[in-house]
């Protein structure tokens, strides 16, 4: 079983890498999201375990790039590079500590039907119509996007773009 591993961690990771590249690559130019975007996180994620097997397999080796300038240098700048993202949402001002786009969407998902129906050119009952006719399990027009979903079973983001669908 070793053997296996040994053999297919290389090969594994050069191309869940391609797949990384790819997807990466689409998402940066917004080209294809809805394709794009569970691929790249889930196979990221399953490219920790074939990773993990190299480093394993060629320790030894790897080992000696810490005792050499370059691997501490790479890794410095890695972290400045990470940090050029995490700093400013840390420092941020906007109230909830994160990405405007993140404030907008807990500000939908936590109001109401309602509320929002005038965003996309409806009054209460005309938006709880036009969402029953999606399938959504709507109550009452005073129940807020995230108690829609959980009854309809689906996620808040999913009623949002029903709303968006059914925009006048």
């Amino acid at each position: 079983m070793t053997s296996i591993f040994s053999r297919y961690a290389t090969p594994l990771i050069s191309g869940l890498f391609i797949v990384s590249l790819v997807s990466g690559v689409a998402l940066f130019f917004h080209f294809g999201s809805s394709y794009f975007h569970g691929m790249h996180e889930w196979l990221s994620l399953v490219l920790i375990l074939p990773f993990v097997l190299h480093l394993w397999k060629n320790w030894r080796p790897f080992k000696t790039y810490f005792k050499r300038r370059p691997m501490a240098v790479s890794l410095i700048a890695s972290l400045a590079a990470a940090m050029v993202f995490v700093v400013p949402v840390l420092t941020s001002d906007n109230g909830a500590g994160g990405s405007p786009q993140r404030v907008v969407f807990d500000v939908m998902q936590n109001g109401s039907v309602a509320n929002l129906a005038p965003l996309f050119g409806h009054d209460a009952e005309s938006m709880k119509t036009a969402l029953a006719g999606k399938g959504l399990v709507v109550e009452s027009a005073d129940r807020t996007v995230r108690e829609v979903a959980e009854a309809s079973g689906q996620d808040a983001f999913k009623v949002i773009g029903a709303m968006a669908q059914v925009r006048k």
